[in-house]
């Protein structure tokens, strides 16, 4: 098989890694790709959201396979495209189209979802420039600290989390009159705080059946001690020590079996990941969000824990034989740690030569996100730079090995959580 893969981050970079294992490939493109990309397959120099350009590229090098990476393409209607044209009809598409990309385009849609179809999930109501003054009356009548999440996609930046009241209604008008975060704050979804600790569930679906993949833990906060400002990631672990065969058990009758059956009596054909974002409440699972693509840096942790032929399962999705396909995972612990530019998520400097990316001891693998080849050397080529994962018979040693690995990667203005996993070491410790 030929497969192209979108995306240029570490989720895109551990995708091919993996893929590129696979006995049934045969040739494979990352468009655009970053430094690491490059060796596993051909980097193609595209944009994600450059449809006709996607197309040139599928016709010229004969793709079987697209799997897609990032949520914008996805909620664009790259699907669709596809489906609409006869050049690409029958090219299979890893990810769903625009009606289920909705569940991560549209945050009022997936909370409509999760209550017509009874996925457990916080009470919330929408709020547009119609209804403004009700949203302040609304923010009265919870608890803080108050939850505002902008409608549409804002970059993983459209979630406030504010425990002052008087703030939280500024910043609602900052959202809707103000346009914070542009037209994805036309509308906002004001929901109820949910206390507890946050996990990362991932289901593959070929729109019939499911596989469950395992679950992750990962760090969003730049700082040490979840202090700072939201990035992308820090950092992810799996498995997730409190997530037990019981509470999965929980979360797979409660929450998956409900949102597949509820795409199904949606009439929406749903071919690919669903992220489900999950806050364990005192044991009882409900969802915090619905993204509609694999997490980065996640991905990282789960898809290195896959021992089965991913690309054999991907199959399994594109002709909906995935109840037929054997899956297996690694029982040992994968640990990622996020080493970032300078200055990141706020402003930061590109084109810093990195050094020590050679001698990757067993066990351990160097995922790219933001980098780039110049000349004969690789350089950093945005604000998260290296997923760094590790394998360890538990948390301690995993995360002990990305930290060396940590120490031995350099570039100017390297930055990383020395803090990843020790939430969860401390959870096991008072819970044994």
């Amino acid at each position: 098989m030929n497969v192209l893969i979108l995306g240029s981050g570490g989720r895109e970079h551990a995708f091919a890694w993996k893929i590129a294992q696979s006995k049934q490939l045969e040739n494979l493109y990352i468009a655009p790709g970053n430094a690491g990309t490059a060796q596993c397959g051909t980097n193609l120099p595209v944009s994600v959201t450059d449809f006709d350009a996607i197309k040139n590229i599928v016709w010229e090098k004969n793709i079987d396979m697209v799997v897609v990476g990032p949520e914008d393409p996805l909620v664009k209607g790259i699907h669709d495209y596809f489906l609409k044209d006869d050049v690409l009809k029958d090219v299979a598409v890893i990810g769903p189209k625009k009606d289920g990309a909705q569940l991560e385009g549209s945050k009022d849609f997936s909370k409509q979802f999760m209550m017509k179809h009874g996925v457990p999930t916080a009470r919330y109501k929408s709020f547009t420039k119609q209804n403004i003054d009700e949203g302040a009356s609304f923010l009265e009548s919870l608890k803080p600290p108050y939850v505002l999440k902008a409608d549409g996609l804002a970059a993983g930046k459209g979630v406030l989390i504010i425990n002052d009241i008087e703030e939280a209604k500024q910043e609602l008008k900052n959202m809707i009159l103000n346009s914070k975060f542009g037209n994805a704050g036309n509308t906002v979804v004001i929901e109820e705080f949910l206390d507890g600790i946050e996990l990362s569930v991932f289901v593959l679906t070929d729109g019939k059946s499911y596989k469950l993949l395992p679950a992750a833990k990962d760090y969003k906060r730049i700082g040490v001690g979840d202090t700072g400002l939201n990035t992308g990631g820090m950092g992810a672990v799996s498995p997730v020590p409190f997530a037990n065969d019981a509470f999965l058990k929980k979360v797979e009758e409660q929450i998956v079996k409900p949102t597949i059956n509820g795409l199904v009596k949606e009439g929406i054909d749903y071919r690919g990941f669903i992220f489900i974002g999950l806050m364990n409440c005192d044991g009882e699972p409900k969802v915090i969000e619905y993204n509609c693509r694999m997490g980065d840096p996640e991905t990282e942790v789960v898809i290195p824990r896959i021992e089965s032929d991913l690309l054999d399962l991907l199959q399994g999705v594109a002709t909906q034989t995935l109840h037929n396909k054997q899956y297996k995972t690694v029982n040992d612990t994968a640990t990622t740690v996020v080493l970032v530019s300078g200055g990141y998520p706020e402003d930061y400097e590109k084109g810093k030569v990195i050094s020590g990316l050679s001698n990757t001891p067993l066990h351990q693998h160097i995922f790219h996100s933001g980098t780039t080849l110049k000349n004969d050397d690789v350089v950093t080529n945005g604000g998260r730079v290296f997923a760094l994962t590790s394998f360890g018979k538990n948390i301690e040693e995993a995360t002990s090995r990305s930290f060396e690995l940590a120490k031995q990667i350099q570039y100017d203005g390297k930055y990383y959580r020395n803090d990843i996993g020790k939430d969860l070491i401390n959870w096991i410790k008072n819970n044994q």
